[in-house]
């Protein structure tokens, strides 16, 4: 084994990756139907304006009890979030949370998510061995102290915890009662 240290900006995208990896899993299983399923009667999911766009439920403050998600809520809080952390990355003005629309269920949703995941990546292989140690604006206030490698680590919670509840929404929803069955497994 060598001594040799790995770049910070390699085990950063090495552990996005891993992290990615975890929530590749369930897109590949979602059916159309998942997204927008409500697995409790206080839920949040998003809802079509009468514009076409869809619209997510919050509040000002975060209600108690909290909300049970939807698997559409989940992407779309999922790609808004990640679309604020990309503007910061690349030194743009972060987009009002108004302003990143979710395309829908299914395969548009995932679509959206994955493409939002090709330009992570290129942001993370774009970083200098000094990067993340510059000042990172979100999704902490001005002057906390936080840097890049602290937002690199967040977007990779937030994936985690984002994919951890689509799968489980997903589990729910195939095991509830008035789920259709699912298709036969292939010997």
């Amino acid at each position: 084994m060598s001594d040799a240290r790995v770049p910070r900006t390699r085990s950063l995208r090495r552990q996005f990756e891993l992290t990615w990896s975890l929530f590749e899993y369930h897109p590949e299983r979602l059916e159309p139907e998942d997204f927008l399923w409500e697995p409790a009667a206080h839920c949040w999911t998003v809802r079509r304006a009468a514009d076409g766009t869809w619209v997510p439920d919050r509040a000002g403050t975060e209600p108690d009890p909290v909300p049970v998600p939807t698997v559409a809520w989940l992407s779309r809080h999922l790609g808004w979030w990640w679309s604020t952390a990309l503007d910061h990355a690349r030194g743009l003005p972060p987009r009002d949370r108004a302003d990143v629309t979710w395309p829908g269920e299914g395969a548009a949703a995932v679509a959206w998510l994955r493409g939002l995941r090709t330009d992570w990546l290129a942001v993370l292989d774009g970083l200098t061995d000094a990067d993340p140690d510059a000042t990172a604006p979100f999704p902490w206030p001005p002057g906390s102290g936080y840097r890049v490698a602290h937002m690199i680590g967040r977007v990779n919670t937030e994936l985690t915890e984002n994919a951890a509840e689509i799968g489980r929404l997903r589990l729910l929803r195939a095991a509830s009662p008035t789920a259709p069955a699912p298709p036969p497994r292939g010997t």
